[in-house]
């Protein structure tokens, strides 16, 4: 059931306890997961630790979140929901990404199953409005 959500899934924020390291280490094989059904590297993702407000019970360091973060190329970010702090900027994050991985840069595609065409002729100006008059372009 879990992999027909990630198919459908546009972006994805992997959230883990700062107050519990077992969360931490149960995230890593959702993220593998989502790139096995998705089978792209770059799918839109954030590495979001949440529970920013029991800093007394840590058990993840910001550190250890930023390097998995970077080690998976996807934007990190930790939070509060219970005291909604930087939950707003979480979401606008993701929006973007989403939004991003949906635009296809220069000749690549936004996925291996992606082509993109390309018209290479040149619509002359005169050819145009010979044909709109009835005439037959040069």
């Amino acid at each position: 059931m879990r992999d027909l959500y990630i198919k459908n899934g546009q972006g994805f924020i992997l959230v883990y306890s700062l107050a519990n390291q077992q969360s931490f280490q149960d995230i890593k094989p959702m993220r593998d997961q989502i790139i096995r059904v998705k089978r792209y590297e770059r799918v839109p993702m954030i590495l979001e630790g949440n529970k920013v407000d029991l800093e007394g019970e840590r058990e993840v360091s910001y550190g250890e979140g930023k390097a998995l973060a970077e080690e998976w190329s996807c934007p990190f970010m930790e939070t509060s929901a219970k005291n909604k702090a930087s939950v707003d900027e979480l979401f606008a994050e993701i929006v973007q990404q989403m939004n991003y991985a949906t635009q296809p840069k220069g000749d690549e595609g936004c996925c291996s199953a992606c082509v993109i065409l390309r018209s290479s002729w040149k619509l002359r100006s005169d050819s145009f409005s010979a044909s709109l008059e009835g005439q037959p372009p040069d």
